[in-house]
């Protein structure tokens, strides 16, 4: 969404239109959008000049200059607490001023008696007017939205200085109030920049911003031990290595994080990259230049791109068959499709040379069937490539090699076998390396941007920890006794594993994307803790007090998070059904949509992230999913009375009879007392099977429902479908009294900041401009 930044008149060549980056400011525009358009469209109706259209006209402007007057006020006390933006504010908002009273002035017509003149002659001053109202609240909204990132640049500044301070500590008291201010600060920028990442509309954006937070909160435990490590140990050579490589990973998070918020040369570069490195981009590009020929004669240029194209797409495979790691049956198969690939494209041009030579100007079966052997044999590629990174990647999960590895590390270094640990690492680091392997082949088949994204930041997360971990080890066999340096190299194993664990979820949403099924990025809303915990009650839930979270082992975490998985499958079939319907307000989705948006905070906690802390949570989150479960089926069985007997209303009952069941399992389940870590586990996986059993019934019956509401033509409870119409909800902060004088606004910078970005006072006149709109 753009706006012109000029008011008045045409763009010009030299003039910027003003890109908005973030959902607040984009959706605070929607609804002036709204009223801008009605009042540009009502100058197309031939209305003529009677009193009561001039009364309405005239609402319509002094309602609009009004709201606007109010609007700038806010962005006026914003700057007056922001001198850095304070005159471009008040520009602003002189714009914006100016513009609303221009509207006010066009709407305020005379009514004269017996008068047939029609109101609007001249639409082209009602265009520009709004033209320029529109762009100037845009501008008070930008220069806004720069205070949020000040914010979070001031907080990420806050986290630089501290490490500085940290990496120059030589004492363990020091190290241990600094890092408790350090704490605070890392605290607020998570939450800082989790609010930044969800407003941002560029994926690509959104998924940098989430990589780069992903390494600040798996860093931060990091830094704590093996600071605490180096303190203890400060001649210990692999241990002051191994803190200084914690340091700069943060230093370099911390850096792309403030790439993304001021859209600085690091993520200009990274996109000016992506692009020819993605192999499946490149063959997207080919497929699309051979379609066209279909319709548009080939010039010798366009020969040469995609011959060029070609060879890019087959110097790409060559990390295919190049890769150690690749076996010989899939790298006989890449060479033979490639040089396929390059015979049929060389057909497809002769053909298209023998048809210049002949005159024919229009598609013959002859070209034709070259464009479908190039365009089949390239699919054949492609396929080829996806099935052996995907298949070397899962070969890799099969083998589970790390918990292994890992295990003997731990053990040898507490031994201080040092033998036995450089064996090992030895063996971590080929591991490693293949896993680095199959990241970059992964990163060639990801299907789109957030994808491609997220692989990279796995490479990268791998490369980086693999030697972290080698010098965590080296530190503990070097001091076999030291606790805090068993501890150190605990933490490096977690975050290695939970590295892993988020490596198989990316290789999972490749392969749906590569099956043609939607992919769905997750996003960091708040710092995750590492692993997944249990935490239960002692005595049957009797008392508040809980005991230490237990972590769960490897297998358990591993049955939990394929659960999970499957859940999602199931949250994601249910959103792909309710996308379907028309009306999306009506109760059946809504109910249905609530349920989904539930069930996925519980798959957020078999990762260990999203709101859900504690088991408990977990626990009374289904209950609130079986409640609404309950009520989807009163909403579906009175739906169900108006569709004739039949099949589908057979089919629909059928479904629907299964709920109350299912419900009433899930909250026996969750009700049901549990002593000791084992019997809460098994609570949280029954919970988890329950809840994926319900949402696969509700998934059901929405599909069934649609079917039939679509074959009947039936009322499904909706809503009030033009949210337009009734009103948008309120959302500006600012008191007005009964006399309907405005009242003060909240004084506190934050509020005003949220005020104007949420802001009603362009709100205001939609009521005035539906009565307009009756005349």
């Amino acid at each position: 969404m753009a706006a012109s930044p000029e008011g008045s008149g045409p763009t010009t060549p030299t003039s910027k239109p003003l890109e908005i980056r973030t959902k607040s400011v984009e959706q605070t525009l929607v609804p002036l959008v709204t009223q801008i358009t009605t009042l540009v469209n009502h100058q197309e109706k031939r209305i003529r000049r009677t009193e009561k259209a001039c009364r309405a006209v005239q609402r319509v402007g002094e309602a609009v200059s009004f709201a606007v007057d109010r609007f700038v006020t806010v962005g006026q006390a914003i700057g007056d607490q922001n001198k850095e933006i304070k005159q471009e504010m008040y520009d602003a908002c002189l714009e914006a001023r100016t513009a609303g009273d221009s509207i006010a002035t066009i709407t305020n017509v005379q009514y004269i008696h017996g008068d047939e003149e029609l109101l609007f002659n001249d639409k082209s001053q009602m265009v520009r007017a709004a033209r320029a109202l529109l762009s100037s609240v845009t501008k008070v909204l930008m220069v806004a939205d720069k205070v949020m990132v000040k914010q979070l640049l001031c907080a990420k500044d806050k986290v630089l200085t501290s490490l500085v301070h940290l990496e120059g500590v030589s004492n363990f008291s020091e190290f241990v109030q600094l890092f408790s201010q350090f704490g605070t600060e890392m605290v607020e920028l998570a939450h800082l920049s989790g609010d930044r990442q969800a407003d941002l509309k560029d994926e690509r954006a959104r998924a940098k911003m989430g990589a780069a937070r992903a390494v600040l909160e798996r860093s931060t435990m990091m830094l704590l031990t093996s600071s605490k490590t180096c303190l203890r140990h400060p001649d210990c050579g692999p241990a002051v290595q191994n803190r200084n490589s914690v340091f700069q990973q943060m230093r370099e998070a911390l850096s792309a994080m403030e790439g993304v918020v001021t859209e600085g040369s690091w993520l200009q570069e990274e996109d000016r990259l992506m692009s020819p490195v993605c192999l499946h981009n490149v063959v997207k590009q080919f497929e699309d230049a051979v379609e066209r020929t279909r319709v548009t004669l080939m010039q010798p240029t366009d020969k040469e791109k995609l011959q060029e194209s070609l060879n890019v797409i087959i110097d790409q495979a060559n990390d295919f068959t190049d890769s150690a790691y690749t076996s010989h049956e899939h790298r006989e198969k890449i060479l033979n499709l490639c040089e396929s690939s390059r015979m049929e494209l060389q057909g497809l041009l002769q053909v298209d040379t023998n048809n210049d030579q002949g005159g024919k100007l229009d598609t013959t079966e002859e070209l034709e069937t070259a464009i479908i052997k190039t365009c089949k044999s390239m699919k054949e590629l492609k396929k080829q490539l996806q099935n052996t990174a995907l298949d070397q990647a899962s070969e890799i999960f099969k083998t589970n090699e790390d918990h292994d590895i890992l295990s003997t590390l731990k053990v040898s270094g507490t031994q201080g076998d040092a033998e036995r640990v450089e064996e090992y690492c030895g063996k971590f680091t080929e591991h490693s390396e293949q896993l680095i392997e199959a990241c970059r082949l992964l990163r060639h088949i990801a299907g789109n941007d957030p994808l491609y994204i997220t692989a990279c930041h796995a490479e990268s997360c791998i490369r980086n920890l693999s030697p972290q971990l080698a010098t965590a080890t080296q530190t503990l066999v070097a001091n076999p006794a030291s606790k805090i340096a068993r501890e150190n190299l605990d933490v490096f194993c977690d975050a290695w594993e939970s590295q892993i664990n988020e490596m198989s979820v990316l290789v999972k949403e490749i392969n749906d994307f590569c099956s043609g099924r939607k992919g769905e990025k997750t996003v960091y809303l708040s710092l995750p803790r590492p692993g997944l915990y249990v935490q239960y009650y002692p005595k049957h839930g009797t008392t508040l007090k809980t005991i230490k979270p237990v972590k769960l082992d490897a297998e358990e975490q591993a049955k939990i998070a394929k659960l999970g998985l499957e859940m999602k499958l199931m949250t994601s079939e249910l959103d792909a059904e309710t996308e379907k319907w028309e009306d999306p307000d009506n109760d059946i989705v809504k109910k249905a949509q609530n349920m989904s948006s539930m069930s996925y905070s519980m798959y957020l906690f078999t990762r260990g992230e999203g709101p859900l802390k504690t088991t408990q949570d977990l626990f009374s989150q289904a209950e609130h999913f079986a409640e609404e479960g309950n009520k989807l089926f009163k909403t579906v069985r009175d739906f169900s009375a108006d569709i004739p007997d039949g099949v589908h209303k057979a089919e629909l009952l059928a479904h629907l009879d299964k709920i109350p069941t299912f419900c009433q399992q899930l909250n026996f389940t969750c009700k049901s007392p549990t002593v000791g870590k084992q019997a809460t586990f098994t609570k949280v996986d029954s919970a988890i099977q329950e809840t994926k059993n319900l949402m696969n019934t509700v998934a059901k019956v929405v599909t069934t429902c649609f079917t039939a509401a679509t074959k009947y033509n039936l009322d499904t409870g909706s809503s009030p479908v033009n949210r337009w119409r009734s009103g948008p909800p309120p959302l500006m902060d600012i008191r007005t009294s009964q006399n309907g004088e405005e009242g003060t606004p909240q004084h506190t910078q934050e509020t005003r900041m949220n005020s104007l970005l949420r802001s009603k006072a362009v709100q205001q006149p939609i009521q005035t401009i539906n009565a307009f709109e009756r005349i």
